[in-house]
Parts: structure tokens; sequence; C-alpha cells
């Protein structure tokens, strides 16, 4: 089987949809040395396109009487947290610096933990995750669809071992560009069935979340399995043409119903008032990665930490002009669509 040459950062991926477009050079703006974090095309079949235009086309109406300063305290798997804003499963960063004394996905998880934010974690060996793990604060490890299942069942051993607050799997990063199962770093990966979805719950004593839910279908088969949350997501683009997450999340949450699924969402989520509209529209917490990247990579992990602080300020200024005073509290009514 072929090895891939090529890493995203912040996809996990091997290869990306995008990463090179007619033999037509697009420039980067992420450090590091070329295909470890791709640009996506911009194109129509660029699904974070269609992210950014979905986003942009909501609008919100305000209801100022009797707004209060809200409070964004949010709980996940039965642990309070400062902010429903968390930090995404990224991967591969301690490799993108020339100066290897740096460690990104340290310096990564120090800020999650400073910010008493919930940190994910991708692909990354069990070595290399134990030394994350051990300087920051709560974790959920999201792990590969390998075709071998013991691997699987070994990082997830490797996560509860290390304190986990759960793990998950990236059952989206199925198929590769050339339509077979995809290959990362040289590891064959595989399709992942509800029979196989079952097994990982059980095997978990933690919550187990599927990332890359994009369907009710889907969510219906997650919670059916026994998963404890979702990630609505296309994971950054990997679906050409994929529909937004915000656009079939409301669906989502209405077919979960009284299920007590935590549904988190992701894709394109660059500010508090994305956030903002992706709570008012049915999710309990999001993931912001390529938010941060740029912060991260440069400056570390004080930059990640101003970043997420103002984040919660936009956060907070739309909660209180539309009269939100919680994370418990949030109206879809208040939203509307140009």
């Amino acid at each position: 089987m072929k090895e891939e040459k090529h890493l995203d950062a912040s996809t996990g991926a091997s290869e990306h949809h995008f990463e090179k477009k007619e033999s037509q050079e697009i420039k980067s703006p992420w450090p590091g040395p070329k295909g470890m974090i791709p640009v996506t095309s911009g194109r129509a079949e660029d699904a974070n396109v269609h992210n950014r235009a979905y986003l942009d086309n909501i609008l919100v109406e305000m209801r100022i009487l009797d707004a209060v300063e809200p409070n964004l305290e949010t709980e996940f798997f039965g642990k309070k947290y400062s902010s429903p804003i968390t930090l995404a499963a990224v991967s591969h960063l301690n490799k993108v610096l020339d100066n290897k004394e740096r460690k990104p996905m340290q310096e990564k998880a120090i800020a999650a933990k400073n910010l008493s934010v919930l940190n994910w974690i991708g692909m990354e060996t069990n070595e290399e995750y134990r030394e994350i793990t051990a300087v920051g604060g709560d974790t959920v490890r999201i792990i590969k669809p390998f075709a071998d299942h013991e691997k699987i069942l070994d990082e997830i051993a490797v996560a509860q071992e290390t304190g986990a607050v759960a793990v998950g799997m990236d059952i989206d990063h199925v198929p590769g560009t050339n339509g077979k199962y995809d290959v990362v770093d040289g590891i064959a990966l595989g399709p992942v069935t509800s029979a196989d979805l079952r097994s990982y719950v059980k095997a978990a004593h933690v919550p187990f979340v599927a990332k890359g839910v994009l369907s009710v279908q889907d969510a219906i088969k997650a919670r059916d399995a026994g998963c404890s949350a979702i990630v609505v997501s296309h994971h950054h683009g990997r679906l050409p043409f994929g529909v937004p997450p915000l656009k079939v999340l409301p669906a989502i949450k209405h077919a979960l119903g009284n299920s007590k699924m935590t549904i988190f969402v992701d894709g394109s989520i660059v500010s508090g008032y994305d956030a903002y509209k992706a709570l008012a529209l049915g999710a309990d917490g999001v993931l912001i990665g390529r938010a941060i990247l740029s912060e991260l990579l440069d400056k570390g992990t004080k930059a990640v930490e101003d970043k997420v602080v103002k984040m919660n300020e936009e956060l907070a200024e739309l909660m209180m002009y539309t009269g939100v005073k919680d994370t418990n509290t949030f109206d879809p009514t208040v939203l509307h669509f140009n």
C-alpha cells in the first residue's frame, strides 16, 4: 500500500482535496512546510466556502430590554468549563515548526488548561499523546478509523489510562481522494459500521463521541450505537460540496429529541459571533481549530488564550444583545436567514 507523504495538521489527513487545483499555486497563510497545512481551493466544491457564506447570511435581531451580563459556564461530560468554546482536535503540530524546541500541541493543551476549556487531540502516537496530556487539562482523544481494530482499542485504552474525559472517532475520515480507503502516515484506514461503533462505545468506559456527523441518519445511528456525543462536521471540507454543518444542525437536534446527547459543531467558526449562531441553532458546544492555528504556531500559548478570550467577549456581547443569560437559554427565533 502506497504511503502518503503529506499531513494536514488541522484534519489529520494525509492529503487534502483542495491542496492543488489545475496546477495553480495557492499561497498558504499558515507557517510550516508546504503541504503540512494545505489551503482549500475557494471554489464551489470547497465546502468551507459554503460554511462561510451560510454563517455570514444569518442575521440577529435585538432583544435588549431586561438583558443582563451572561454566564458562559458550560457543562460537558459531567464537568464544568468556563465557555462552550473548545479547542479542536488538531494533529501533528509538533512536526510543523523549524524550531523543534517548541511543542505547539503542548502549548495548546496548556492554553486550554489556563482558560478552563475542553481540549481535543487528534492523531498522535500513544507516546506523544501521553506527553501532551501530561501538561494540559481535560482532554477528548479523537481516533482515526484504522483498518486494524486492535489499534483503535489500544488507543481507547491509553486515553482512559491518561484520564481523558471522553474518547471518540473521526467517522468521516474513511475515503481517500482516490475513492479507496485513506492511508495516513502509512497507516491504512477502513470503514466504520454501526456494529463497529457499538463495540468501541462498549470498550470505552468514558463517554464516546462520533465526530464527523453531517446527516440525521448518521446522528441517529450514533445515538443507537450508544454514543454520548456527536460533532456535526465535515472535517474542514473533506467532503466536496459538503452541506454547512449549521444548515443540518437544527434537523439533527430535532431528530435526537430527548436523547440527552451532547451536540458539538465545527466548520469555519472563527469568532464569538459565529459561535453564537451555532449555539442558537442547537449546539451545546463548538470546536475551533483554524481560528487559533496562526496564533498558536506564530506565538504560542498566550496568543491562543488571547484569541479565545476575544471570542468569549464577542459571544457574551451577542448574548447580552439578545437577552440570553446563560448557555442553556439560547433561542433560535432570534436568528434571521438573509
